[in-house]
């Protein structure tokens, strides 16, 4: 039976965070804390789906040697684990949270090459979740060995399904989506993202817009660009609006934002909102992130005050 909402997460990661007064770069750095969460994006997204209170599938591929802290975020949150394991570990990635600076640095891995069999296993997995009106979302890096293609060729094969499909994805995996005949209902890269997949710069908003424009006139129904504490611009082929946050204190880690943005326009999509709510909902996960550790959402009535006080502008 087709699920409402399935990740994959093809090259997931446990994230260690590890807290910073303030990152000296060449010196001996005294942490004042660490923490280690099950993530990858397409996990992140699912576990916020759970926490928004949807039924949603993860699917993808992990590493059978430590993949106990997926199975106890799987359990705690109600999401049904479809992920197929491979041997050795899922890949580690290390997060610098400067709290001086304000700012992450990240230090992500590569992670493991999977055999054939096992993707194979894993991609039907999510065929099988995938049905008409499932939102599926495929999201983060390709694990090595993988081509570029892999993800254009999946939204061709879930459109067929009849699912609406969401990417967030960055470098060649997102110019293949892209640049491929059959296109994904929603993209949502950064600014740096785009400008990859451009090949120029867009260091204004009229630049960002006339190329978010751009792959609307191709295909894209929706395409929601992030634009850190500048907020996001979400445009479709009848309007275009920014979204920006307010200023709130953070009190854990950004790491994952953009993760749970991906989660709200998910929702958004298959509930049918209109761009000004589906804008204010995607901002207001990701806003309300920022006041959890980890990919973990306060909870719906949270989540729905701080997108009920957003101001949204139209972009002409």
């Amino acid at each position: 039976m087709a699920a409402p909402f399935v990740t994959l997460s093809l090259n997931p990661a446990i994230d260690q965070t590890i807290e910073l007064e303030a990152l000296r770069p060449g010196s001996v750095n005294l942490a004042r804390g660490a923490t280690r969460h099950p993530a990858g994006k397409g996990v992140n997204v699912a576990a916020c789906l759970a926490d928004w209170g949807v039924p949603v599938t993860a699917t993808g591929l992990l590493g059978e040697a430590n993949d106990a802290p997926y199975r106890a975020l799987f359990a705690a949150r109600g999401i049904k684990d479809c992920c197929v394991r491979i041997p050795g570990e899922t890949r580690t990635n290390v997060k610098l949270l400067d709290r001086e600076a304000g700012a992450t640095t990240d230090i992500n891995l590569p992670g493991t090459e999977p055999e054939p069999a096992a993707l194979e296993e894993a991609l039907a997995a999510l065929h099988v979740a995938v049905g008409k009106g499932t939102v599926a979302v495929l999201a983060g890096s390709l694990p090595p060995g993988l081509p570029a293609e892999t993800y254009a060729d999946l939204v061709g094969l879930l459109v067929e399904q009849r699912a609406c499909v969401v990417v967030d994805a960055s470098g060649a995996a997102l110019s293949a989506v892209l640049d491929a005949p059959v296109l994904p209902h929603a993209v949502k890269p950064n600014r740096h993202e785009l400008e990859g997949w451009a090949g120029r710069a867009l260091p204004d908003r009229a630049a960002l817009l006339e190329v978010a424009r751009g792959l609307v006139g191709r295909g894209v129904r929706l395409v929601v660009v992030s634009l850190g504490a500048e907020g996001a611009l979400f445009v479709t082929a009848g309007e275009a609006v920014m979204v920006q946050p307010p200023a709130l204190a953070i009190a854990a880690s950004s790491v994952g934002a953009g993760d749970a943005m991906v989660a709200g326009i998910a929702t958004g999509l298959a509930e049918g909102l209109g761009l000004v709510a589906l804008a204010c909902r995607a901002t207001g996960f990701a806003v309300a992130k920022l006041q959890k550790p980890g990919a973990q959402l306060p909870g719906r009535a949270a989540v729905e005050e701080i997108a009920a006080m957003l101001v949204v502008e139209p972009v002409a």
